[in-house]
């Protein structure tokens, strides 16, 4: 296994993830627990709004799991890989605030699959993406068969994990796999400018929101609509919803707490 290598940055409201494992940014025991715990950690500071994820260098932004640790087919190793990744994706997802993937490079199985752990996915022209499990006798374990699906549909999900089918920035772009494509070395700023919205927004209503969307993925909306309006007025115990009514009506700049 190799050492942790996810690089943070903290800068203003946002914090800056970089996958740092040359030379393709695989994911490994290490990297992904690194993953979880620094996403646990961001969850308790209340200063940071946004979360933004990018790979080292020019290539790749993740090639994925490092298929070394497979060789030896031992089910033992599967099992534990599979748990880590898991927790560190599903982590990753239900970070409190916005996450944002800026996709510098290629994307493939684990490492799409952890631009599909994440709220908004921005791509640079030249990237490719990917689920090539199936190639090698795997499967995408790491949310990749449901997260997929969900953004981009059964019959795109099935083209790309059943038949192995690699995407390029601008078909991902139409199908819905990303939500905007920029130009080479563009993602980060692109990303952060985005990330930085997020700051204009109440901390505490950008949380609520987001489980409400996230919530149509597990229940009828006949669920929802009813949670929608009880997170509405659990808002009125929070000191931003105060501070966000009357800095419109002040007109001036709100000053988020975050609680």
């Amino acid at each position: 296994m190799s050492n942790p290598s996810i690089d943070l940055v903290i800068e203003g409201n946002v914090a800056v993830l970089t996958m740092n494992n040359p030379p393709a940014n695989t994911w490994t025991h290490d990297t992904l627990t690194a993953l979880k715990d620094t996403v646990t950690e961001l969850n308790a500071n209340k200063n940071v709004y946004a979360l933004v994820i990018t790979g080292q260098g020019e290539k790749f932004f993740s090639a994925g799991a490092d298929l070394n640790v497979f060789a030896s087919g031992d089910k033992g190793v599967a099992a534990t890989m599979s748990k880590v990744f898991g927790d560190a994706f599903e982590a990753l997802t239900n970070f409190r605030g916005v996450s944002i993937a800026a996709i510098n490079g290629y994307a493939m199985g684990g490492g799409l699959e952890v631009a599909l752990a994440c709220d908004i996915r921005i791509a640079e022209q030249q990237a490719q993406m990917a689920l090539p499990e199936a190639k090698v006798g795997l499967l995408p374990c790491a949310g990749g068969t449901q997260n997929l699906a969900w953004l981009v549909g059964e019959g795109w999900a099935k083209r790309m994990i059943l038949c192995g089918e690699r995407l390029k920035a601008d078909k991902a772009l139409e199908i819905g796999l990303v939500e905007e494509v920029v130009a080479q070395g563009e993602s980060l700023n692109a990303a952060m400018a985005l990330a930085n919205q997020v700051a204009e927004q109440s901390p505490v209503a950008v949380t609520a929101c987001k489980k409400l969307i996230q919530k149509g993925r597990t229940q009828p909306m006949a669920h929802a609509l009813p949670l929608e309006r009880e997170l509405f007025v659990q808002l009125f115990d929070s000191k931003d919803q105060r501070e966000g009514v009357n800095a419109f009506l002040e007109k001036r700049k709100a000053n988020w707490v975050n609680g």
